[in-house]
Order: structure tokens, then sequence, then C-alpha cells
């Protein structure tokens, strides 16, 4: 089994692409919407938060586990590896080598929870792939949020990321990286401020295919095409709330 976490559905946005490359795979997902939104937390709390939901994971036999969320991988994925070695941890950073080779400027747009910038993994990310570009980091705040309500076409929303975007676009930004797994579900939103000429940089694909190359090299072998989905808090709403996103029918199973 695959074991997948975050603090509510924007990792669905890796789910999904998951479940196209392996079909067959066995699957659990667990929403922590009881501690919401991991970005705005300190380190340490999403660190002890991902400590938890790793543990509940495993226990529960996922032998691969996946942290398809910008703030958690940012806060606790090197730390999570050093405490499971002999686990397979795959998890988000955000997608800045890839946007340097598509941006025409050099300059790049980076939108993402306050709580991604502070671990060292965005700074290292910016070191080691952007330093003849000029990177921008944009914090969205209640931005995940709308995600979490379904409320993806809303007016309010799609003020709220003129707010952010508009900015980097006068700033010069020809290329937009979403470093938060929410960011997906409002793609539409997005390109309706920036319009077709600036690229926007999605790299949910990317690190569903790395999942998959990790489940094959590690003997995945066919499952029964199974979903658990565990949610911490309330579930009332849940099941619309995912099928509204991304077309799954799940029923949810709620935990203390």
């Amino acid at each position: 089994m695959i074991g997948f976490f975050d603090s509510g559905l924007g990792g669905l946005s890796v789910l999904v692409p998951v479940r196209r490359l392996l079909p067959t795979a066995d699957l659990v997902y667990l929403a922590d919407r009881t501690n919401a939104p991991y970005g705005d937390r300190t380190l340490a709390e999403v660190r002890g938060l991902s400590e938890a939901a790793t543990r509940l994971l495993l226990e529960r036999g996922c032998r691969q586990i996946v942290i398809p969320c910008n703030t958690a991988s940012a806060a606790a994925l090197g730390w999570l590896r050093s405490r499971h070695p002999g686990v397979p941890i795959v998890g988000m950073e955000p997608a800045v080598k890839p946007a340097t080779a598509v941006s025409r400027s050099g300059i790049i747009g980076v939108l993402a929870t306050t709580a991604t910038f502070q671990g060292e993994l965005f700074s290292s990310v910016v070191d080691r792939f952007a330093t003849d570009c000029t990177v921008l980091p944009q914090a969205c705040p209640g931005l995940a949020d709308a995600v979490e309500r379904g409320a993806i076409t809303d007016r309010a929303t799609e003020s709220l990321v003129r707010r952010y975007v508009e900015p980097l676009l006068e700033r010069g930004a020809d290329t937009l990286v979403l470093a938060c797994t929410h960011y997906p579900f409002l793609s539409q939103a997005i390109r309706k401020v920036v319009g077709p000429r600036v690229a926007i940089v999605d790299p949910s694909a990317s690190v569903a295919r790395q999942v998959e190359r990790v489940a094959r090299t590690g003997g995945w072998s066919e499952g029964s095409a199974g979903l658990t989905f565990l949610v911490r808090g309330d579930t009332v709403g849940v099941a619309a709330l995912v099928a509204g996103l991304t077309g799954l029918a799940v029923d949810p199973v709620g935990l203390p």
C-alpha cells in the first residue's frame, strides 16, 4: 500500500495522477483537516504532525509514504527519512528547476504557503537551480482554504488570486510555480488572471512519476485498486468536495 498525507485535500492533485500510473495499487490518503492549514503553523509543529501522520499510515500497512504537501515536505521530509530509513518517502519541492527551463525573462514567481518559504528546502532549490534567475516568492494565505471549501471558481477566490499574482506580473514574471498542492485546483482562476503568455508550472505529474518509479523499484505488486480515505476532523461534505475537485468517489473514515 502507498500512503499519502496532507493537511486537507490538496494532496489529491498528486494522488489522481498516481492512480492513473498505478491503477491497481492500494492507496491510503490521510486528510489532517483538524490541524489545517499547515501553511500557517510553525515548522516544528508541522514536523510533529508529519511524524504522527507517517506513523499512522505505517501502522495501517503502508510500505511507501508520499508527502503531497509542500509545507510538510519543507518542514519534515529530510527529518522523516532519517527517522524511517527503511521506508521510501517521496516529497515535494518547489518546481523552480523546470521553471528556469521555460522562462524567457528569467523572472519566476513562486506561489506557496508562508511556511514553505521558511524551510531550508526552498532556499536550497533556488541556490541549486536558479542562480541565473530572479525568483520572486509570494505567500498566498487563504488560497488553500478556498480549495478546502470547494470555492475554486468564486469571485472572492479570483480576487485573492489576482491580489497575489498581479504584483509578480508587474515585476516581469513570465513563469509561475505552483508550490502548494492545493493550487493546481485553482489553475483556471490563475490562468484567467495571467493570460496565455505566462507559463504555469505544476509539478504534480512529475511527482507522480517519481512515486511510480519508487514503487516499481521497491518490488511493487498488483493490488485491488482500493482507496481508503481517512479524515481527522469533520467528515461532513468531504465526499462531495472530493468528487467536485477530482471526480473520485470516496467514503471518508473519520479519525479522532
